[in-house]
């Protein structure tokens, strides 16, 4: 039986995706939709379903908090979004939790997507 994969931290996490070829970064745009940097496509939230999120805790400033949201687009490519979050958050765009909060998630288990 195969181990399961122990990841606790926000860098052993993205070189696992990096090693898959799941290195799409996803980031919003100045015109308030979301772009793969790796892939070069513009999305909506309908294009795109959550697929897990992962929240990172420093161990004491709070502006160590992170979040990681993997990404599924219509064509089956794997993507993320890394933002810190509450009111650390990086996204500048003001539009950046209303597109969240549009995108459906399907919470789907990390050992299926990175065996």
């Amino acid at each position: 039986m195969e181990q399961p994969i122990e990841m606790t931290t926000l860098s052993q996490i993205l070189e696992k995706l990096r090693q898959k070829g799941f290195d799409n970064e996803i980031k919003m745009t100045d015109h308030g939709k979301m772009q793969g940097v790796g892939l070069n496509k513009i999305y909506n939230p309908e294009d795109l379903t959550i697929i897990k999120t992962y929240r990172f805790e420093g161990d004491s400033d709070p502006a160590d908090n992170s979040v990681l949201y993997l990404l599924e687009d219509k064509d089956g490519q794997i993507g993320y979004i890394m933002d810190a979050y509450g009111t650390y958050s990086s996204q500048e765009n003001a539009g950046f939790n209303d597109f969240l909060k549009k995108i459906p998630t399907a919470d789907r288990d990390l050992q299926e997507l990175l065996k």
